[in-house]
């Protein structure tokens, strides 16, 4: 005889199993309701959420601009049916660091469509970064345009610390600002947030930026923590010194990557703004390894409450590792004095004291790219020395590297600075793997957007390549991330990071920016020789519920907005 205590627990679990069962069932009938079709549906995909967690096997329903329903959509209707078996289905990725407003201002639709980027899976950029918004349009006017002229990517602009500096100050901004002048600035950047920037940034190593303090930053910085802005932030130096820095040219002390770092953290900890450190990297082979002591000065600030941040790019060689030879640049100050660039450099050889001070600041140059054994031609009108390093030239030729930069210039191209074209390879693996662990640094690629076919070449891969690369090379390949927390670094982090509420994961509510891709043959195909090919592997991407990339063709439409705070 069952005793009346287990009646009534069994009564109980059968009461909540059938409860269950009807929340489940009602949910499903929801879902297949013929009579209110989904305009979209994405089925039997591997579905990695953004968030880092596992993946899962689901459905995704479509409607409008929004996704409406995540989980088993088996029988319902939709007007377009994609089968993703196989495939990853993930939120668009979101790119905090580009310098697309060129052409998302463009009046050429082909590149506002932004076909380097949607063929990454990039849904969404935040332009205006090293503190320069290249548009001769306010910020008001520029997202004015944007909205009038229509975008392919969603967008969030910042403006830049080095446009007010100069406009403020004038040809005069090789000086630390005066108060007056320190307050017109704030002014400016108020005006800006107040017509939609989503915060500043900044570009300690160039001009006019240079020439700032620290105190006259965060003033600044100040004037968008109101606005829940963002400060995003182009270091004074990345490596042991600034890239501008040549031994016969300027004197030291300068800063280091180091200082840069603390002084990114004081900016944060004084204004209690979200700080993001641009493309973090230790460059050049004086600092290798550097990754250790900036990850613990950045732990020990997020211990203290500081809202800090970073981001990279997944390649180990960076925008000033150039396609220039490694003759120094400010040779190129004296060219009206001469022919071409060979006549220019023999002049100065002639010298001895320059022809010192020359040979001193190549030796500089090449430990700052990476050394003579990472510095490889990208272009030579003999193609068999392509892909040679200056190392392996220099032994072949039994030369100094110093004597074969040198005779590179002399025999090379006359009209060409150098002679050649060189990229280095300025940051060691170990670094740029090391970052990428971080779960406070997200994915961006530091990148102007491109059409192919219009591409003049002189580009980084990055510009082509960032995020499928990272998928591949960095998560897939060599597993220093899980598939997982390579997507959420391109996708939730950076939404957290810049208050982007609606987007960066696959979730019920959340705009429909949404990435199908082959994880057999998602990968970058740009390379430093060649980097203007498109990536593959993106078959489909939706903005705002819009094909813009359609069974891996680009489609050209424009279904993108302008993200204000």
């Amino acid at each position: 005889m069952i005793e009346k205590k287990s009646c009534f627990s069994f009564l109980n679990i059968a009461v909540s199993v059938l409860f269950l069962f009807s929340i489940v069932s009602a949910k499903s009938l929801s879902a297949q309701d013929t009579s209110n079709p989904y305009d979209l549906i994405i089925k039997n995909g591997k579905i990695v959420d953004g968030t880092g967690n596992p993946y899962f096997y689901g459905d995704v329903g479509v409607r409008d601009d929004k996704i409406v329903f995540v989980g088993n959509l088996s029988g319902a209707n939709a007007e377009r049916i994609i089968d993703a078996s196989g495939k990853i289905v993930a939120p668009g990725f979101i790119d905090i660091h580009t310098h697309g407003e060129p052409a998302l201002l463009d009046d050429d639709s082909r590149f506002r469509a932004a076909p380097s980027d949607v063929l990454q899976g990039v849904t969404t950029v935040v332009t205006g970064n090293c503190g320069r918004f290249r548009s001769d349009l306010s910020i008001e006017g520029s997202i004015e345009k944007m909205r009038e002229k229509k975008i392919g990517p969603n967008a969030l602009v910042l403006v830049g610390h080095n446009d007010i500096r100069e406009e403020v100050i004038g040809e005069d901004y090789q000086r630390a600002a005066t108060e007056e002048e320190i307050e017109q600035m704030r002014g400016m950047v108020r005006k800006a947030m107040e017509e939609g920037a989503s915060g500043m940034s900044v570009g300690l190593e160039y001009g006019a930026g240079i020439w700032s303090t620290t105190d006259e930053v965060i003033s600044l910085v100040e004037e968008i923590v109101p606005y829940e802005g963002v400060f995003q932030n182009h270091p004074r130096a990345q490596g042991d010194l600034p890239k501008w820095f040549f031994p016969s040219q300027h004197e030291l002390p300068q800063p280091s990557v180091r200082d840069a770092v603390r002084e990114h953290l004081e900016i944060g900890e004084e204004t209690g703004a979200t700080v993001v450190y641009s493309h973090i990297k230790g460059r050049g082979r004086p600092v290798w390894g550097v990754s250790e002591n900036l990850i613990r000065l950045f732990e020990d600030a997020r211990a203290r409450g500081v809202d800090a941040y970073a981001e990279l790019y997944s390649y180990n060689t960076s925008g000033s590792d150039g396609r220039d030879p490694v003759i120094p640049l400010w040779l190129e100050d004296h060219k009206q004095d001469s022919e071409n660039y060979r006549e220019l450099l023999s002049r100065f050889l002639e010298d001895p004291e320059k022809e010192e001070m020359i040979r001193k600041d190549i030796r500089h140059e090449v430990a700052r790219r990476g050394g003579a054994s990472t510095l490889t031609l990208v272009e030579h009108p003999d193609e068999e020395l392509i892909g040679k390093t200056l190392e392996e030239l220099a032994g072949k030729n039994d030369i100094s590297y110093v004597d074969m930069a040198i005779r590179l210039q002399m025999e090379g191209d006359p009209e060409v600075f150098g002679g050649v074209s060189i990229r280095g390879f300025s940051m060691s693996e170990y670094d740029v793997e090391n970052f990428m662990k971080q779960p406070w640094i997200a994915i961006a690629s530091d990148g102007r957007i491109r059409v192919s076919e219009l591409d003049d070449g002189t580009g980084h891969p990055r510009w082509y390549g960032t995020f499928p690369r990272m998928l591949r090379l960095y998560a897939m390949e060599r597993e220093v991330v899980t598939v997982e927390e390579a997507v959420r670094s391109m996708t939730s982090l950076p939404a957290q990071i810049h208050n982007i509420r609606d987007r960066g994961q696959i979730r019920e509510g959340m705009k429909a920016d949404i990435v199908v891709f082959d994880p057999e043959t998602i990968t970058d195909k740009a390379t430093p020789s060649d980097p203007t090919k498109y990536s593959e592997g993106i078959e489909y991407l939706l903005i705002n519920g819009e094909f813009t990339v359609d069974e891996g063709e680009v489609t050209w439409s424009l279904p993108g907005v302008v993200i204000t705070p």
